[in-house]
Parts: structure tokens; sequence; C-alpha cells
């Protein structure tokens, strides 16, 4: 059933990204049958439904939004900040359950390795070589723009990086992925949020498969928290990445 419920969300966030209406009604009846049925599990079904109703508040804001004469950065901007509407959407069935969410605000600990079949890698050098090596790629795009070109994206960058990233992190790996791991599994939790998280791109214009490309970084993202118990790393992660496709052209 837990199959289902994600299959369900995962097709709704699709649907409500491309503003399929019928196909987002049958989604919802979907969820409002699992609520009715699986008992045991109507926490978690009622979290990622309240995400989806969320999105759908977070869309229409939005549309609102493009409608305005404002610069098109500004847009991007508000569009960000639009995302507290997801992270009170999701806050809501925990507080009416009496859930616990650790949130994973805690000092990052880099004692606990990655261990792979035949090797072990140390977390924290995992975090770094994953952030050099993303930087070193953008890198290639970035060196092609002019100095002025970067200069007048500055305070730009540095706000839609910090914003996106801190308000991202807080909804897939603060929230989500500390409620649904306590009443699921780990790799359940990390599956949902990570794919989730990817297709959640699709509202701001990323294709299909670059935003199931940014699933993959939900992964890593995912991994990097839980072993480090705290969030705060891939913030800093999320922000390198965010600053990279700035400057490389893929936001604006």
């Amino acid at each position: 059933m837990l199959v289902v419920t994600a299959a369900l969300f995962f097709i709704g966030i699709i649907s409500i990204s491309y503003h399929q209406v019928v196909f987002s009604s049958f989604v919802f009846i979907g969820f409002l049958f699992l609520l009715i049925t699986n008992k045991e599990k109507r926490f978690i079904t009622s979290l990622l439904l309240s995400f989806l109703i969320s999105f759908v508040i977070f869309i229409v804001s939005n549309h609102f939004i493009g409608t305005l004469t404002i610069s098109k950065e500004f847009k991007i901007i508000l569009n960000r900040f639009l995302l507290v509407v997801i992270l009170i959407g999701i806050v809501f069935p925990i507080l009416l359950f009496k859930k616990k969410v650790s949130w994973y605000h805690a000092k990052p600990d880099w004692k606990n390795p990655i261990i792979l079949p035949f090797h072990k890698i140390n977390i924290f050098w995992f975090w770094m070589i994953g952030m050099v090596v993303n930087g070193i790629v953008y890198l290639y795009f970035i060196v092609q723009k002019d100095v002025d070109y970067i200069a007048s994206l500055f305070w730009f960058c540095l706000l839609f990086s910090l914003i996106n990233a801190v308000f991202e992190e807080v909804i897939w790996r603060g929230v989500m992925l500390s409620a649904i791991k306590e009443n699921t599994s780990r790799e359940f939790a990390i599956l949902v949020t990570s794919v989730g998280f990817g297709l959640l791109h699709l509202a701001i214009g990323f294709s299909l498969p670059l935003s199931l490309l940014i699933s993959l970084a939900g992964v890593i993202y995912a991994i990097i928290t839980l072993k480090t118990n705290s969030i705060y790393p891939s913030i800093i992660f999320h922000i390198v990445i965010n600053i990279g496709m700035v400057y490389s052209g893929f936001i604006i």
C-alpha cells in the first residue's frame, strides 16, 4: 500500500505541475480512498495529501505573481518565498497527529561513514568531494560568461541560493524525511523525498528527465543528512549547487 501511496504522490506532483486538473482530481480522490481504507498509514497518507494541497496553493499563488509587472528576478525570489506555503501545509498533519519530527537541526556528526560493498567512505570527504566536483562542472559554464554578467547577478544569486536551499532542505530533508522515516522506513523515506524533490522542479519549468536527475541529488542530500544527523551540510551543498545553476544560466 505504501508503494501505491508513493506512486499517487509522484503522479500528483507531475499532474499539478502541468496543470492537469482532471488528472489531479483523480489523484486526490485516490488519496481520500486511502485515508478511509488504510488506517494504519493514515498519517503518511495525510502528510503527502497535505503536501499536494499546499502545492496547488503554491502553483495558484505563483500564477498570480506571474501576472505582476515586476522583474523576472523578483518573480523568482517571490516564487521561492512561497515555498513557506508548502512548509506550513506539511506541518499541519504533524501537529494534528501529534507526531515528533527531528528537523535534523543538530551540529553535524561526521563520524558515521558511508559503507559500500568493498569500501568505506568518510562522510565529510564524501560531502566535500561532492561540492568540489559539482563546482568544477558548473565552473565550465560560468567561465564562458563575462564579468559584467556575473556582477549584475550577484545579489539575485545570493538571495535565490540562500532562500531556495533553506526552504527546500527544511521541507524535504528537515520535515518530510524525518516524518516519513519515523513512520515507515529509511529507504522509503529517501525514495519519496528524493523523487518528490526532483519532480517539484517541473513547476519551475525544468524538463522531466532533468527533474529526475535532480532526484539523484536528493538522494545524496538525504544520505548526508541521515549520516551527519544534521540538515546544515545539505543546505551548504544545496547553496553551492544553486550558485552554480544561477551563474551557468539554468535559472535565469
